[in-house]
């Protein structure tokens, strides 16, 4: 009976994939991205890292554990790559397609081995390698850096959901600020609340794996399942796909481009990193602020007058989200846009569904910050928009007092997760 339910699980799926149905049609979630409610418990409410990082069982999803991979390995263990949505999915994939661009080895330390690779011709577009973000290979969607729009900071977070981010989001949100937030599968499944406070903001939340792995160094099995499990653990907790994603310290060729864009992701990068994920650890906390004054008075000195950038930040731990919180108001001084970079992109639908809308770049110089419910073709309610001055659902997250409450609450975050 095993292997009969398995055959008949498989031909279902490859039914839907021969009838057209994209492969994000078999997720199912319960959460409407436009009405979210997040439970009032101590997790969702305290500043207090110890609270905020206690393991709780959420309610309204649900995952099971043998149907996931294991947290922090490659997302094709647990033997992932036996189940009948895996298997159908991969069959979908036209391989024989893909650029013939070899796994890449890292070496005895971890770090990339570039031996024998040509990397002034760099012929892969290999990240690493050279810093390229045109793809060199057809079929692969061409990577985003750099926002278009003058005098704009593309505000991102990598590493989400942090356990325990609670007086960063709500700094955050009384900054009105909204930013693309790149989370780790991972973290989704080990903390949806945090997932769900994400979508719930208002923020443009994107695909960062599931394992934070050099993704060039993985098989085309492994990028995909990295991509596809993370995806469909966002969708899970948010009610959405994305259609974007970053990948762990930016290692990215045109082959795992390739396969991201078979599963319509595009890779978005950045040209500015503030390294503040090394801050008191391989660099000084002066030697990263010192970035950080070098890329805000680019705001001012003419550097971005034709176009704008996107920086690399963390939501990693404590000392990342305490300089973010002291240099966002200097950035918004500098800048006259600090936008996610959807919205500096003008794309106005930034997931699979069409359940969500983005304001443009015109909508924002306009007022309108907020998304809003689009079309109901993929089956979410009319919730009100996502606010970013407006009361939060009944149960939810209350924003602290003052900012110096909310300082005080960062001051003591722990450090959760020690992958940037």
């Amino acid at each position: 009976m095993y292997f009969k339910s398995i055959a008949a699980s498989i031909a279902l799926m490859q039914t839907l994939v021969s009838a057209g149905a994209p492969y994000y049609a078999s997720f199912n979630s319960s959460i409407d991205p436009n009405s979210v409610t997040i439970p009032s418990i101590p997790q969702t409410t305290s500043y207090d890292p110890a609270t905020e990082c206690q393991y709780y069982t959420p309610t309204g999803v649900t995952f099971n554990p043998k149907e996931w991979p294991t947290s922090w390995l490659t997302a094709t263990s647990n033997g992932m790559t036996k189940t009948a949505e895996f298997i159908a999915l991969n069959k979908s994939i036209p391989w024989t397609q893909a650029p013939n661009i070899q796994i890449r080895k890292k070496k005895a330390d971890g770090s990339l081995d570039f031996t024998g690779y040509n990397q002034a011709a760099d012929p892969d577009c290999w990240w690493s390698a050279s810093g390229c973000t045109k793809p060199k290979n057809k079929g692969v969607n061409a990577d985003i850096y750099q926002c278009p729009e003058p005098e704009t900071w593309g505000l991102t977070y990598d590493d989400g959901p942090n356990c325990s981010h609670n007086a960063f989001y709500d700094f955050l949100e009384q900054k009105s600020l909204k930013a693309t937030m790149f989370y780790i599968g991972s973290n989704v499944m080990d903390w949806p609340y945090g997932a769900m406070r994400g979508i719930k903001d208002g923020h443009h939340i994107a695909d960062h794996t599931w394992s934070h792995q050099l993704m060039t160094t993985l098989t085309n099995e492994e990028v995909l399942a990295e991509l596809y499990y993370t995806q469909k653990a966002i969708k899970m907790t948010t009610g959405v796909t994305p259609k974007h994603w970053r990948p762990a310290y930016g290692d990215v060729d045109d082959r795992v481009r390739w396969i991201a864009t078979q599963l319509n992701m595009t890779t978005i990068l950045w040209n500015l990193d503030t390294d503040d994920w090394a801050a008191g650890t391989t660099e000084t906390v002066a030697q990263v602020q010192a970035a950080y004054d070098s890329f805000i008075q680019m705001g001012s000195n003419g550097t971005y007058a034709t176009t704008g950038n996107i920086v690399l930040t963390h939501e990693i731990d404590n000392q990342t989200m305490q300089m973010a919180v002291e240099n966002l108001p200097k950035i918004q001084a500098a800048y006259k846009h600090v936008v996610d970079v959807a919205t500096c992109m003008n794309i106005t639908y930034p997931y699979m569904e069409t359940t969500v809308k983005f304001p443009s770049f015109s909508d924002y110089l306009s007022g309108n910050t907020n998304t809003s419910t689009g079309s109901s073709s993929a089956g979410a309610g009319s919730g009100a928009s996502a606010s970013t001055n407006g009361s939060k659902t009944s149960g939810a997250i209350k924003v602290g007092a003052s900012s110096n409450s909310i300082l005080g609450g960062l001051a003591a975050l722990a450090f959760v997760v020690s992958f940037f």
